[in-house]
């Protein structure tokens, strides 16, 4: 028998190490499941969409209601009454101290709240409705005491801030006066609709982007853990800075182009640039008032609508915005307040 070349492996060898090489290359499901992909590999980006307020234009008609009382008579609902005085159902109803499902009976006498009324119409949206007016949208919502999953309805009325204040000036300087911020898509993003008719369905992918006027159904059953969207140097913890300002979220610090990925299961609720400070933002709402942001971002690889897993590629981090340096400025919210992301998020140690 001839002697072996040294550089012959033994057959068990030359059988198993090409096995055992290929499969330190494979990620594990749950790598897989959460790591982004190389920039060679990106998606492409989704179509530029129209914001949903830019959908509509809404007309600053309000109606001026006066102070009054109303005697109610037999058949007479507290809709229909809010129909023939120009009121809302909520603010008769909080004005005489009525509980759903506002039960009335005939010859109860009630007090008319006076005020300036919008009447919503199909597809308008809060934020549409607010730069109308030239109103902060985030005091409407106060007003009117609006709670999740924030969508209005055609027909619905609400009561606007400054009962003496006119419809004047032009759509322009009204517009003007308005100042967009996250919590304004949140509660005043969503197109309105009919009376009866159910949210849309999320989509699976950024080419299916939904259209303008259909409003999207919120998830349920979340539990509120989350993951790193991307781990590197914290630039700004949350809280109050210096100078008086304050963080709502964190910035974190990564090389421009660093995959950002979403902290938790959830649907977009926003993608786009209409915010100034954050450039580049995705808000996922993630059901039961939580929310997250992911600002100054570039190359956005979601539409509004679209349902995502945890640890999906969603962005790359940029200098969108007024920052001067790559990052992911980072927020978690819940019942639209800002809550520390460190108290949410698993250690990385």
């Amino acid at each position: 028998m001839s002697a072996q070349s040294p550089w012959m492996l033994p057959p068990v060898l030359a059988f198993t190490l090409p096995a055992l090489m290929l499969s330190a290359c494979i990620p594990s499901a749950s790598e897989r499941r959460t790591s982004a992909p190389p920039p060679a590999a990106a998606p492409v980006p989704p179509p530029t969409q129209l914001a949903t307020w830019d959908a509509q234009t809404v007309s600053p008609d309000a109606r001026t209601v006066s102070a009054t009382q109303y005697v109610v008579r037999s058949g007479d609902t507290l809709s229909g009454i809010a129909r023939t005085t120009g009121a809302s159902v909520s603010t008769i109803a909080r004005a005489n101290g009525i509980e759903p499902p506002y039960l009335i009976r005939p010859g109860q006498r009630l007090d008319i709240p006076a005020g300036r009324y919008h009447e919503v119409r199909r597809g308008e949206t809060g934020i549409g409705i607010a730069r109308s007016y030239g109103v902060d949208w985030s005091d409407v919502v106060t007003l009117n005491r609006l709670e999740e999953p924030y969508i209005l309805r055609a027909g619905q009325r609400i009561l606007l801030p400054g009962a003496n204040r006119p419809n004047g000036n032009t759509r322009q300087l009204r517009a003007a006066a308005f100042d967009l911020d996250i919590d304004d898509i949140v509660t005043g993003g969503e197109p309105a609709l009919a009376e009866n008719e159910a949210p849309t369905a999320p989509v699976r992918t950024a080419s299916r982007a939904l259209p303008p006027d259909a409003a999207v159904r919120s998830p349920a059953n979340f539990a509120g853990r989350f993951g790193w969207p991307l781990t590197g140097p914290i630039l700004a913890p949350f809280g109050a800075g210096g100078e008086g300002e304050r963080n709502d979220g964190i910035n974190i610090a990564a090389p421009r182009g660093t995959p950002v990925l979403a902290a938790a299961d959830g649907v977009v609720l926003y993608a786009g640039d209409e915010i100034r400070v954050h450039g580049g933002l995705v808000l996922l709402n993630h059901g039961n008032g939580w929310i997250t942001a992911y600002a100054n971002m570039d190359d956005l690889q979601v539409t509004r609508g679209q349902r995502v897993e945890r640890g999906q590629f969603i962005a790359r981090t940029g200098t969108s915005g007024q920052v001067d340096q790559p990052q992911l400025h980072f927020e978690i919210r819940r019942n639209r307040q800002p809550v520390d992301p460190a108290q949410h998020l698993p250690d990385l140690t």
